[in-house]
């Protein structure tokens, strides 16, 4: 790489240095605030053979280079534009980042809290799905099949039992999740919310009822009438009861002298915050939460047809913000409230626009003749229609602009019969083909029709428009991927005499798809193929014999090459760029021969996680295009150097 010459040509597609306010770098890509971004030659960047991909986020333009090239162009870079030498940290102050959106800082925060236990509400929606099956009249025939087959009726009532506890005690997972997320005790957030469910209480579901009726009991405390009213189901009740309780918990850390803070913290912060939640976070916020799911629901009956035709043309578009992280939030909310809202329309019109961008991939790959462009396109719109849309929507769609319109078009008219009908989920689940498992019987066909319709759409115009009309860019974006240039041509004999290796674990923890990663670089698998490690301890070592290509002065990212000729980045955390080094000790230096198990660097697990960075550890293989295959070899909990990666050559 011409590490002058990309630096000459970024430089110009953003339009010079005057357009730059700051520029740093982290181990994949150069992060930069723009002063006016409708500037930027958006095709340029596009169409350089250097530049692997660009997208926005928290107030920053990021352009990925990748590992070990992305330092030598960003020293280029500030030379050219005679720019000062920022850390990843003076960059952020000067963007409207998280620090500087409140919004967008609210929204990371629901994520955070709501991703870790959606596998648990998955598994409950999907088995009140299967439940439903079992018990739904009408749905192959006139009787439930629990009536043609009485001997599955207590089976069906297991599985409603086991359906049923993820959202009855709801408050538990919401409780453990939000408090670790804010700085405190996870066990203490899951016994406050055990607190607000307890069986003494009258049941959240039925406090409405028992109030009218009379029948709801009251405490005298202090002269005040407290109900005894329970928070099954309840959503934002109990975040706030978590934030209250983590802040009170912090307060009394910080006062109470050792000696004793192991005892008293703990009563304290539960006893104060279980006073404020029953006599006034909790009513006060259990009408805030009614009135919530009152006005998405009068929205959507209201709006109907027209407001799920908006919503779904614009949900891929959403995505692309990371704003539908929030949605979790209003999906449980209105999940846990079924028996009132009768379940979620989120789920379906996510379902459609997730066909959508995979069936408008899938014309890419019919319409185009490149060979990598088709494998490109053919995995990523298998991973669409499955509910992963990242590789699609950033590999493929948005690249070539046209399939993502088109696919946003075919979501807006499928959405509409999703509204028309009264499509509604009873779980959580993929938002996919396969989604109509977790779709109330009375409207699984429908569903299936909708989502028949959003394919055949999607697919039919993006063939059409893209054959017809933009045949020369879609030419033109086929040679951004071609072999044209002696080094690419070095690159790939080189490619030939790689051999078959296997890349092993670099820290002991529960492997992860990359695909689950959060952070879109990775999890699109823009810088390659590999897997994450959610770490168990702060000790990272050599995952394979190599040289050391890349050891950042922040420690949180390395690069060794190995003797086979595989490029592994090893990436601790996500954005722990930022911390500049700080919770990160080094073992190993740049052009260093290090040996499998060897260590490359100890992180303070602990302290980063209390700052509210994900720790997860990734490894990529940046070369992934020069072999057969490259996969993840186990889902099991490993050991540090225990096989994780298996590299094919080809």
């Amino acid at each position: 790489m011409n590490y002058v010459k990309v630096a000459q040509d970024v430089l110009t597609a953003l339009s010079g240095k005057e357009n730059i306010q700051a520029a740093a770098h982290c181990a994949t890509r150069l992060r930069l605030v723009i002063k006016d971004e409708s500037k930027i030659n958006q095709t340029a960047l596009d169409e350089h053979p250097d530049v692997k991909g660009t997208f926005k986020t928290n107030g920053q333009f990021q352009i990925i280079i990748g590992p070990g090239d992305v330092d030598k162009v960003y020293d280029e870079l500030i030379k050219l534009a005679g720019l000062p030498d920022m850390t990843k940290e003076d960059v952020n102050h000067s963007s409207s980042g998280p620090k500087g959106n409140i919004f967008m800082q609210f929204i990371k925060v629901l994520s955070d809290i709501f991703v870790p236990i959606i596998p648990a509400l998955v598994a409950g929606g999907l088995l009140m799905a299967l439940n439903n099956v079992l018990t739904a009249e009408h749905l192959f025939t006139a009787k439930s099949i629990v009536e043609i087959y009485p001997g599955l009726k207590d089976i069906a009532g297991f599985i409603n039992t086991m359906s049923a506890a993820p959202f009855f005690f709801l408050p538990v997972l919401i409780g453990f999740s939000a408090t670790k997320r804010f700085g405190g005790n996870p066990y203490l957030g899951a016994a406050m919310g055990m607190i607000m469910v307890s069986p003494a209480l009258t049941s959240g579901y039925e406090v409405v009822s028992a109030a009218a009726s009379g029948k709801l009991a009251y405490w005298n405390i202090f002269g005040l009438h407290v109900a005894q009213a329970g928070y099954q189901g309840s959503v934002l009740p109990v975040l706030v009861v978590s934030f209250i309780l983590a802040k009170l918990e912090i307060f009394f850390h910080k006062r109470i002298s050792k000696a004793l803070d192991f005892t008293f913290t703990p009563m304290l912060a539960i006893i104060i915050t279980g006073f404020l939640t029953f006599i006034f976070v909790g009513p006060v916020m259990r009408n805030v939460s009614d009135g919530l799911t009152n006005g998405i629901m009068w929205l959507y009956n209201t709006t109907g047809p027209i407001g799920t035709m908006v919503f779904g043309f614009f949900y891929s578009a959403i995505v692309i913000t990371g704003l539908h992280q929030s949605f979790p939030a209003i999906e449980t909310q209105l999940l846990a409230n079924r028996a009132i809202t009768g379940g979620s329309f989120v789920f379906p019109i996510a379902s459609m626009a997730n066909i959508a961008q995979g069936a408008a991939c899938l014309a890419v790959f019919f319409i185009t003749k490149n060979k990598k462009q088709k494998s490109l396109a053919s995995s990523s719109s298998i991973s669409a229609l499955l509910g992963i849309t990242e590789p699609a929507i950033f590999g493929v769609n948005l690249k070539l602009k046209y399939p993502f319109v088109c696919a946003m078009i075919a979501s807006g008219i499928a959405s509409i019969f999703v509204g028309l009908f009264h499509v509604l989920a009873v779980s959580m689940g993929p938002a996919s083909v396969i989604g109509f498992i977790c779709i109330r019987s009375q409207s699984i066909s429908t569903f299936l029709l909708s989502g028949l319709i959003s394919f055949v759409l999607a697919f039919t115009i993006t063939y059409i428009y893209g054959k017809r009309a933009m045949a020369a860019e879609v030419a033109a974006a086929d040679s951004d991927l071609q072999v044209s240039t002696e080094e690419d041509i070095e690159s790939v004999a080189e490619g030939t005499q790689l051999l078959d290796e296997i890349v092993y674990a670099s820290v002991s923890g529960d492997p992860i798809s990359l695909k689950e990663v959060n952070d879109k670089v990775f999890s699109s698998e823009f810088m390659g193929r590999g897997a994450a490690i959610i770490p168990e301890n702060g000790d990272v070592y050599a995952p394979c014999d190599g040289l050391v290509t890349v050891a950042y002065p922040t420690h949180h990212a390395y690069g060794i090459k190995t003797d086979g000729g595989a490029e592994v980045l090893i990436h601790i955390g996500i954005d722990t760029v930022n911390l500049n080094g700080e919770h990160f000790e080094s073992f190993v230096k740049k052009d260093q021969q290090v040996r499998k198990g060897d260590k490359l660097c100890h992180f303070d697990l602990d302290k980063i996680k209390a700052l509210g960075y994900d720790p997860a550890v990734i490894t990529v293989i940046t070369n992934t295009a020069e072999y057969a295959s490259v996969e993840r070899i186990t889902h099991e909990h490993v050991a540090s150097e225990s096989p994780l990666i298996a590299l094919t050559a080809k």
